[in-house]
């Protein structure tokens, strides 16, 4: 027995998930049903936002489960990535789901969202990854027999669904800020695409080689708006960093945002000459010209650490030098070009790869107002990005906040009810 089903409360049961689910899930073929619409819980739409969709019996190629509302759905497929879905609890439509779903439809026992947030538990979630067969771990499957004998805490009814409200209620929290911050992203695009052909002057606007733009812009090579590009070191980075040598920013340390992640950097040993030549200065542009195709050309902005950082092969530093570029001008300019595939368009393209090498870069027609609206419209990004931050930093504390919760409800650490309530 788990460590955490010792010393639950008297009133707690302990059984398996087999012995609540009250349903083997049949199958059907939606192809046998070409007109009728089906209430389909598929992978995909999971992924995609934990929507299901509603699609035609004729638009489905194999034989999927049967569905009856309530029930709750653990992915088996690739469990490193946790699924867990709950079918609604009413809908005009028969309701069908991938085969890759393990379904339970728990009787009168089990309230259905406590036993939702039951799987995503440590009393489910890291049991069922090791519970697998396949050969790879994108192909690794959960074995629905031994996910079935999982044993499982099980307190009273109504203390259910105190535990179930309480997660419920921090889970749509974060769920709320998801939400604001996809729409300020959203706003943030926006907002980038208008200022960098709008600019921030309400003056008339001119068709360029590179599209409308204020009158007063020009448009330039980017090697002529800074003092210099050059490439970073070529040399593999070792999965085990030596105890000395160099940190090493590499094109895995900059994510889709444009933040440098300074936790992730390891190190490197380069001789001296190396490591002095291209040590990283305070405000120095990192762009990346060789990745696959959506992150080619994401660019962010180094900041001074407290010991010397160098850079990768993949990556280019532009140094942009005093009044002729704004750094986050630049950075903010070449994340809206990947935004846009500009870069995509113009680069070279292999299988999986795209690149885009210090000779096209330095030629790349840029637009370029004066140096002080530069540094207006990289305030106004900035602005937006502050509160994108603001809120994800709400949400990384409602996340960390419900973790614990869920720890403490599910062991009975935290009491929502007591048998003498």
């Amino acid at each position: 027995m788990s460590i955490l089903l010792e010393n639950l409360p008297d009133d707690w049961d302990i059984i398996a998930l087999g012995d609540i689910n009250i349903r083997k899930a049949p199958t059907l073929t939606p192809k046998n049903f070409a007109d009728e619409t089906f209430e389909y819980y598929s992978i995909p739409d999971y992924q995609r936002g934990q929507t299901p969709s509603l699609t035609a019996g004729d638009a489905i190629e194999s034989s999927k489960l049967l569905l009856e509302p309530k029930t709750v759905l653990f992915g088996k497929l690739n469990p490193r990535v946790e699924k867990v879905w709950r079918v609604a609890e009413s809908s005009e439509f028969r309701q069908i789901g991938s085969t890759e779903w393990i379904p339970i439809l728990p009787d009168e026992r089990v309230d259905p969202d406590f036993l939702y947030f039951l799987e995503w538990s440590d009393h489910v979630m890291p049991i069922a990854k090791t519970l697998v067969s396949g050969s790879t771990p994108s192909r690794q499957r959960v074995d629905p027999k031994s996910f079935y004998r999982i044993t499982v805490p099980l307190p009273p009814l109504p203390e259910q669904k105190k535990i179930a409200h309480i997660l419920s209620t921090v889970q749509r929290a974060i769920e709320a800020q998801e939400r604001i911050i996809q729409a300020t992203t959203e706003l943030k695009k926006t907002l980038m695409h208008k200022l960098f052909t709008e600019g921030l002057r309400n003056e008339p606007r001119k068709q360029t080689e590179i599209g409308p733009m204020p009158e007063s812009w020009e448009v330039v090579p980017l090697i002529e708006t800074v003092e210099f590009i050059d490439y970073g070191v070529s040399q593999a980075i070792p999965k085990t960093p030596p105890a000395d040598g160099v940190k090493i920013v590499s094109t895995a340390d900059i994510d889709k945002q444009g933040n440098l992640l300074y936790g992730k950097i390891r190190r490197i040993e380069v001789p001296e000459k190396t490591a002095t030549r291209l040590t990283l200065n305070d405000g120095d542009v990192l762009f990346n010209w060789r990745n696959s195709p959506p992150l080619i050309g994401k660019s962010t902005i180094f900041h001074t650490q407290n010991e010397k950082y160098i850079f990768a092969s993949f990556i280019l530093r532009i140094c942009t030098g005093e009044k002729k570029s704004h750094n986050y001008f630049l950075k903010h300019l070449m994340n809206h070009y990947r935004e846009e595939s500009v870069f995509v368009k113009l680069a070279r393209r292999a299988v999986n790869q795209a690149n885009y090498n210090k000779n096209e870069i330095s030629a790349l027609k840029i637009p370029s107002p004066t140096y002080d609206e530069q540094v207006e419209i990289a305030n106004a990004i900035h602005g937006v990005e502050e509160k994108i931050q603001k809120h994800q930093e709400k949400r990384d504390a409602l996340q960390s906040l419900f973790r614990t919760l869920l720890h403490e409800l599910m062991t009975a650490k935290t009491r929502v009810n007591t048998p003498t309530d």
